[in-house]
């Protein structure tokens, strides 16, 4: 299946590869869409050991992250980073889809 143009950058691939280095029975990073959080989705992060059938495979520089079906469909478009600043580490997810981010970054409304 496509990757719907979701991107990752050599910024977050680094990060996927070193904390999976350290994760043997894992070897990719699943990003999954729920409902709920304060502007009405979330992001969710999981460490996970294998693909399931409907996931989005999405492979750069040797790290893995994979998206459901589900998901996709409200992060098309969307630019996956690492972002290592004063305020903190973290990955951030620029989805042009979002008309409404919460301050912490995890959280949108569609």
């Amino acid at each position: 299946m496509a990757e719907k143009n979701v991107t990752v950058t050599d910024a977050c691939a680094a990060r996927v590869s070193k904390i999976l280095a350290g994760e043997p029975d894992n070897n990719a990073l699943r990003i999954s869409v729920e409902g709920g959080g304060c502007s009405g989705f979330s992001y969710k992060f999981d460490l996970v050991p294998s693909r399931e059938e409907d996931d989005i495979v999405i492979e750069k520089n040797g790290a893995t992250v994979l998206i459901d079906s589900l998901s996709m469909v409200y992060m098309a478009g969307s630019e996956i980073d690492f972002v290592d600043d004063l305020i903190g580490q973290s990955f951030q997810i620029r989805n042009p889809n979002a008309v409404a981010n919460c301050g912490c970054g995890t959280s949108f409304s569609i």
